[in-house]
């Protein structure tokens, strides 16, 4: 399946859930599966965005859909990026 990025921000009502309910979060992860999307990786950063996930999606629709949802919610802002492994890039230039 096809790998993205996902780049989130929380927002002010996002920041004070977390702080009240961190485990809020997994929560969420359980939802965005139940969407059809697998979570590869979830860290926690410094810096200009507050989360990186890396996703693997059905296609561009599905993610589509989860950024929607979860940017509907008031608590985020997403920024996603489609990825391609480094071995699939390399097979692509041949």
């Amino acid at each position: 399946m096809p790998l993205y990025i996902m780049m989130t921000n929380l927002t002010d009502e996002g920041r004070k859930t977390v702080k009240t309910n961190p485990q809020r979060i997994k929560e969420v992860n359980k939802e965005v599966e139940a969407m059809g999307v697998k979570i590869l990786a979830q860290y926690v950063t410094l810096g200009q965005y507050d989360f990186i996930n890396v996703l693997d999606a059905p296609n561009n629709e599905t993610i589509a859909k989860v950024a929607t949802e979860l940017g509907s919610r008031g608590t985020l802002q997403t920024t996603t990026l489609a990825a391609l492994t480094l071995d699939n890039f390399i097979n692509s230039m041949k």
